[in-house]
């Protein structure tokens, strides 16, 4: 019965975690189909391995470690089985954030930019600068030294800066 009640509380917490859950897929995936599929299994998997989360430290952290695993274990079986596996950026859907069409325009073109990256960086500034986890988090999640977050981070803001620099010359 105990599970029972752990495994209510992690899905009610999950439903609060599902848009930042999902713009965390769309950095792995570029893939708004991949990104609902990935979302979908890796809360029923965070639902039915509640037992193998201890609850120390953060749900959100446990999740997002899963989902990254899980994209990875599809990665793996898709070059297996088509030799691929690459999944086209522009197969992605447009990020709107309100009512003001110029402030979507803008943050669609900066999602855009921030897709166009390497997986790698992607994740790293995803996780970091939107998503709120420090740098040990953001290591953590994505199994990978803290001096790699911090080299990735410094390199995906670096880019962006200069993509958006780019694309603020090119309309002047």
């Amino acid at each position: 019965m105990r599970d029972q009640a752990k495994a209510e509380r992690i899905g009610l917490e999950l439903v609060g975690l599902l848009p930042k859950l999902r713009r965390f897929a769309m950095t792995l995936t570029r893939n708004a189909s991949d990104a609902d599929d990935l979302v979908q299994e890796a809360c029923e998997r965070a639902i039915t391995r509640c037992h193998l989360w201890n609850g120390e430290g953060r749900l959100d952290s446990w999740v997002y470690a899963m989902t990254r695993n899980l994209w990875v274990d599809e990665i793996r079986k898709r070059k297996v089985r088509t030799g691929a596996g690459v999944v086209d950026a522009t197969e992605q859907d447009e990020l709107s954030i309100g009512p003001s069409a110029e402030k979507a325009i803008y943050a669609s073109q900066v999602h855009q930019m921030i897709l166009s990256m390497p997986e790698g960086l992607s994740s790293v500034f995803l996780l970091v600068n939107v998503e709120g986890h420090s740098y040990r988090e953001a290591a953590d999640i994505l199994g990978i030294p803290i001096g790699t977050v911090m080299s990735r981070l410094s390199t995906a803001r670096l880019r962006l800066a200069a993509m958006i620099e780019g694309a603020q010359e090119a309309r002047a």
